[in-house]
């Protein structure tokens, strides 16, 4: 049986800050812009991938969703303690150069670590750690 990764979410606070991220600084095209009672959800995703998407969606995208748990998420938004997303590149160096240049908030500069990958760490303007990494080369 065959599966793929077809879909992955990112929580985002401010759509109108993230989408210049993850377009502009990132370089993902924009696939889906939609609304829906109060709430927004744009996908993106890599021109090298077609079939993965990632959905930039709101906290708690649930419009029945209690104002606590609401609030509740957009705190853990705010700490940076929801999951981001792991990029995969061919130069980690010179992606980490680019998006530094562009303003990104740096977590890491790159390094390599001892599970055989060199990465480096950013946040997106909502908190969410993105990390990019490559291979080490032997």
């Amino acid at each position: 049986m065959d599966m793929n990764l077809a879909t992955c979410f990112i929580a985002v606070d401010d759509h109108d800050k993230a989408l210049p991220f993850y377009r502009d600084v990132l370089g993902l095209e924009v696939r889906n812009d939609v609304g829906f009672e109060g709430m927004r959800w744009v996908t993106v995703g890599s021109p090298d991938q077609p079939d993965v998407n990632i959905v930039l969606e709101p906290p708690l995208a649930d419009p029945n969703a209690p104002a606590a748990d609401r609030q509740a998420m957009a705190e853990l938004l705010a700490k940076g303690l929801l999951r981001g997303v792991i990029f995969q590149t061919d130069d980690v160096d010179a992606t980490f150069e680019r998006i530094r240049a562009a303003g990104g908030d740096v977590l890491q500069e790159p390094v390599d670590q001892p599970y055989g990958v060199r990465d480096c760490a950013f946040r997106d303007p909502a908190g969410n750690m993105l990390r990019f990494n490559q291979a080490r080369k032997s």
